[in-house]
């Protein structure tokens, strides 16, 4: 475990020792927070919006979370890019994989350096809904429901980066390659409409049908299971990925 922390702390200093880091969550604060301003206003100035939504909360939560799902699916792949494709282009990820750590160390340590990142950007996320705590009355559970499948959810998609970051020495083309891959998982939930068994197979494994239920304020374990599978299911696959490599 110790090995494993040792190069989370390192990969979280390398993510957050280059401008991307910091460029990928000013943008994003910043976009946000435009969205975020902007969703206030129509809500104070419609009445008809607030009939059709059941408080100050569900209005945010549809709305918010759901343009930073859009943005995070665009950025994350920005930022696992260089996490093993870089490294293989500059010959120290052979030295890594040479070293004493064990595979399942070196996947979790630089995961857990993406996770740090994911921490600080749906907490700056959350910061903008929690102020309304001051002078309305703030449905806390589904603001935090909200949150929580944010945070499952641009977990997955750091660990499906991860994963062809493993499988390229090229940082662009893995950029590429994962926005593709979870571009299909999202376009899982529009196939999932159609009728018939292959749509409710494609519909439950598209990213965005889980996040739905928390962005609602609706809990379920299975949601959270199935994050929690997917991001386990890359994992896996990016140390068989090295293992083949190591061989």
């Amino acid at each position: 475990m110790s090995v494993t922390l040792a190069i989370a702390r390192n990969e979280t200093r390398r993510i957050f020792a280059t401008p991307l880091a910091w460029t990928v969550l000013a943008i994003v604060q910043g976009i946000l927070g435009i969205v975020f301003l902007l969703l206030l206003l129509e809500y104070a100035q419609s009445p008809d919006r607030q009939e059709h939504y059941t408080g100050l909360a569900d209005y945010i939560g549809n709305g918010l979370y759901g343009f930073a799902t859009l943005l995070l699916l665009m950025v994350m792949p920005l930022l696992t890019m260089r996490v093993f494709a870089e490294e293989r282009r500059s010959g120290s990820l052979s030295l890594l994989l040479a070293s004493p750590a064990s595979l399942v160390d070196i996947v979790l340590g630089k995961f857990l350096g993406l996770a740090s990142f994911v921490l600080v950007t749906v907490a700056l996320i959350a910061a903008m809904p929690l102020m309304l705590l001051v002078g309305s009355d703030l449905d806390l559970g589904r603001i935090a429901a909200g949150l929580l499948g944010l945070l499952l959810l641009t977990l997955a998609f750091a660990a499906a980066g991860l994963f062809v970051s493993t499988l390229t020495r090229e940082p662009v083309l893995a950029a590429v390659g994962s926005f593709g891959l979870l571009l299909s998982f999202w376009l899982m939930q529009v196939l999932g409409t159609r009728p018939g068994i292959t749509g409710d197979v494609l519909g439950y494994l598209a990213l965005t049908s889980h996040f739905e239920n928390l962005r609602r304020g609706i809990f379920s374990s299975a949601d959270v299971a199935y994050y929690l599978l997917f991001t386990t299911l890359f994992l896996w696959l990016a140390v068989l990925r090295l293992d083949s490599e190591r061989g």
